[in-house]
């Protein structure tokens, strides 16, 4: 079996962050949310991993390089253009080469991982496997219509839904895929979507088998489910202090200080996750945050947020429920008259 990962989006939910990061490397309790689904696959006992990429190639392929840290082999197969999950599919088709596999969306989260589906795929040879989970808004997903435990309709993005089983960005197939994915026609979005191939093998008698997922599931396209997303992978951590907490500073609950963090005359407050090389000086931080490496926050308090690589907080009362991009600076200044002096990109959003 192999396995077909999607990480070619161009993240628009997300914007500004994604204006020069692809949504994919977005860390999760500081580790990017696609490397969660590379390592899923890998426990799994799946190597052969194709990886599809779009417009921020280059930033996964770094980040990725050849798999072995991640315990795969990674091959990357250029989509042009996003033409929808059909379509990185039918271009992946010499990649797979008549094996089964896992497709895997690179901005999705599972808590329990894919063992279980993988195995009931193989135990039960269905031609497709897709993993559904209940959702309060089905009309923003791919949603499934069962009827006696059968998979009878697929709709995307439905107005109205049949039901309110959304699509798991996990899908298994075998080689019919193909022949769905070539028979079909692009959408009114002008992508040619799974959704359609999948209805295409269940109004041709292939054998289509649901899986409700158990445990929590997060697509992390939009800001308050990354926050969710990091707040339920922090809660799953367990305390290692790697870094160095002074005499006067306090470290409460489950807290991960990584190599060569520095936490000086400042509480934090678990779960939360201080990355390396990174300074926590006389501030606190709280619950569910992750501060991502070579950051520093000083005379600040922050919680339930998440920090980017090489950035400064200083003298900010408190910041909460925020993502903070790479390489940003902010901080209280002493001029006056006294006012916000802001510079900031394309798509922010701002709340003061």
């Amino acid at each position: 079996m192999k396995a077909l990962v999607l990480s070619g989006g161009k993240g628009t939910r997300l914007r500004p962050i994604t204006h020069t990061s692809a949504k994919q490397l977005v860390p999760i309790a500081n580790k990017p949310i696609l490397f969660y689904g590379l390592e899923f696959i890998a426990k799994a006992g799946i190597k052969e991993v194709g990886i599809i990429v779009g417009e921020t190639k280059k930033e996964i392929m770094n980040a990725v390089g050849d798999g072995s840290k991640l315990g795969i082999k990674a091959t990357f197969i250029e989509q042009e253009a996003p033409l929808g999950l059909a379509h990185a599919v039918k271009i992946a088709e010499d990649f797979i080469n008549g094996d089964d596999f896992v497709m895997y969306l690179g901005d999705n989260l599972l808590k329990d991982g894919i063992i279980s589906v993988v195995e009931e795929f193989k135990k039960n040879k269905p031609n497709a496997q897709i993993m559904l989970t209940k959702v309060k808004n089905p009309s923003s997903f791919g949603v499934a219509e069962l009827k006696d435990g059968k998979v009878v309709r697929l709709l995307e993005k439905p107005k109205v839904p049949p039901s309110d089983l959304a699509l798991v960005g996990v899908y298994l197939f075998d080689k019919s895929i193909f022949k769905a994915v070539n028979s079909i026609k692009p959408s009114w979005r002008n992508e040619l979507e799974i959704t359609d191939a999948i209805q295409y093998l269940v109004e041709n008698k292939f054998v289509v088998q649901p899986s409700i997922v158990t445990g929590w599931w997060k697509d992390t396209g939009k800001l308050e489910d990354l926050l969710e997303a990091n707040r339920l992978v922090l809660e799953t951590m367990e305390q290692t202090i790697a870094g160095t907490v002074d005499e006067k500073s306090k470290i409460e609950g489950r807290v991960v200080l990584e190599k060569g963090s520095q936490i000086i005359n400042s509480i934090i407050r678990g779960p939360a996750i201080i990355g390396e090389n990174t300074k926590i000086i006389n501030s606190y931080v709280g619950p569910f945050s992750a501060v991502y490496y070579n950051c520093e926050v000083e005379n600040s308090e922050i919680e339930h947020s998440i920090i980017l690589e090489n950035s400064k907080v200083s003298n900010v009362s408190r910041i909460e429920d925020s993502l903070i991009g790479q390489n940003v600076v902010i901080l209280k200044g002493n001029k006056k008259p006294h006012a916000y002096r802001i510079m900031v990109g394309d798509s922010s959003c701002i709340e003061i």
